[in-house]
């Protein structure tokens, strides 16, 4: 049995267990607040487990700590994460919620390869799900078979960390679980699974379900659950304002999540409803990119044929999606407040956009014209297909590296040098030395991101059983402002072969 410390609980298991374990978990509470829901918002489902050679890779001893808990042998959660134990107290379930894929209604979605096992509290008072991503068949697996592969695992491992790194909200990755178990996709590969945590995978989808199939009395029910739990400022308001106030919050979040995503360069590439989290983290990570050159059309999945979830479409597409969730809260609210809050998801983008793109080129001072050279900036990097990582981390360093950082990003070096006096001319506005200056710039421009082929090396030597670039790769992008002059490959041009890289949905 495993051994567990003060108000942890014992294991018991389903199957039954193939080893005994001995780990320390000091006390965390465990909810299950999601299970108060009514019964058609999920069912319960055992995981399937993986048989052959399960073994833990990747373990976030970091997140563990945050969370509560520390494991001395990080193994032991092996058993866990293979679906092959389950701590007295997990009840496991899959999540019924619907959304729109590409634009198109679809009433048969859920947890098609994922189960929520817990939820717990831990000494800081942040609540936890705990999903098991990769599981196995559930009831809305469809014609799929539940199960995650290798290369998807790690894509969603790293990116989750690097965007909270990054400052980004996200889900987060506690560990990965490969084994040696066949998985059918475009070829064959191998499974495995992620145990993903985030205060709530409560989607838009949720709401839609909700409103479309169980009614307005399900949908109070939703509603009333997420503020308690994720928005709990609000639960002294009256009952009309509280639902007004939450759409307004949720527009907000999912505008500066955006904000995040284009200032960075991230493509998410699957921006259905039913991938859009109710509390505005980055959520399910598949076809997902960060720009090299620029292009602000570049979509990076390459099932969307027709772009509707390109890298300039997104601010349109979050609007969209809020507009999704606006027609399922009218069951239950004012149109009026809920068109109060979609406005507030344009004047939240629009000012969050401007301030930061004002922090990335050192602008503390406002000046008329600076929506237009900022503007300036984007076309100047279309035109040329400039790196825009290296762009801004470039113009950070202008003072104490010069500009050749900058100029080698173009082919027209001439052009380059005339948006550099632009540039200089419009920092004589300013006032902040150059000296705070480039450390107030290096603090919002990275060095370090997730490029595609970065992860694509590390997946490459994982499916030989060589973890340790993926190791070192995330260990780079735990401090992706930092200088870190000994992983200066890492912030290097992408080969050709690894720039524009399309990703397939399939995982």
């Amino acid at each position: 049995m495993l051994a567990i410390e003060a108000d942890s609980m014992p294991v018991t298991t389903n199957p039954p267990p193939q080893r005994r374990y001995a780990m320390t978990i000091p006390a965390f509470r465990i909810e299950h607040e999601y299970l108060t829901l009514p019964p058609a918002f999920y069912t319960r489902t055992q995981p399937t487990p993986l048989t052959r050679n399960p073994r833990l890779v990747m373990f976030n001893a970091a997140l563990a700590q945050e969370m509560g808990f520390h494991a001395s042998d990080p193994s032991e959660w092996t058993g866990v994460g293979a679906g092959q134990e389950l701590l007295e107290g997990m009840d496991p379930v899959a999540m019924k919620y619907t959304g729109h894929q590409f634009g198109a209604y679809n009433p048969d979605l859920g947890d098609g390869r994922g189960l929520l096992l817990w939820e717990t509290i831990g000494p800081d008072g942040k609540r936890w799900d705990w999903h098991l991503k990769g599981a196995g068949h559930t009831p809305y697996s469809r014609f799929g078979d539940g199960r995650a592969v290798l290369r998807s695992t790690i894509r969603e491992y790293l990116c989750s960390e690097a965007m909270h790194y990054l400052g980004i909200p996200s889900t987060r990755a506690l560990f990965m679980v490969k084994s040696d178990d066949p998985v059918a996709r475009e070829e064959m590969e191998t499974a495995a699974t992620l145990m993903r945590v985030s205060p709530t995978h409560i989607r838009f989808g949720h709401f839609e379900y909700a409103a479309y199939h169980q009614g307005a009395e399900a949908l109070h029910k939703l509603i009333r659950l997420t503020v308690r739990l994720h928005f709990p400022n609000l639960l002294n308001l009256p009952e009309p304002e509280q639902y007004a106030a939450f759409f307004t919050e949720v527009c907000r979040r999912t505008a500066r999540m955006i904000v995040h995503w284009q200032t960075v360069g991230f493509c998410h590439g699957v921006m259905n409803s039913d991938n859009m989290s109710i509390i505005g983290e980055t959520f399910d990570y598949g076809p997902y990119a960060f720009l090299d050159d620029f292009d602000a059309g570049y979509i990076c999945n390459h099932t969307d044929q027709q772009g509707r979830y390109a890298y300039n479409r997104q601010p349109e597409i979050g609007f969209i999606n809020l507009q999704m969730l606006a027609r399922a809260l009218t069951t239950v609210m004012k149109e009026d407040d809920v068109r109060r809050a979609l406005r507030a998801y344009e004047s939240e983008y629009n000012e969050r956009f401007t301030a930061t793109m004002r922090a990335k080129l050192g602008l503390e001072t406002s000046q008329d014209g600076d929506m237009d050279f900022i503007i300036g900036v984007f076309k100047l990097l279309q035109a040329d297909g400039v790196d825009y990582t290296r762009f801004f981390r470039g113009l950070s360093t202008l003072e104490s590296k010069g500009p050749e950082p900058v100029r080698d990003l173009f082919i027209d070096r001439q052009k380059a040098d005339d948006w550099l006096e632009q540039y200089r001319q419009r920092l004589e506005h300013e006032t902040t030395s150059a000296e705070d200056r480039e450390q107030a710039m290096c603090r919002v421009n990275p060095k370090y991101i997730l490029r595609n082929y970065l992860a694509q090396q590390a997946i490459d030597a994982a499916t030989e059983d060589n973890f340790k670039p993926l190791e070192t790769l995330l260990e780079v992008l735990k401090k992706p402002y930092d200088e870190q002059p000994e992983h200066d490959t890492y912030a290097s041009l992408p080969p050709d072969w690894g720039k524009a890289m399309s990703i397939s949905c399939s995982s």
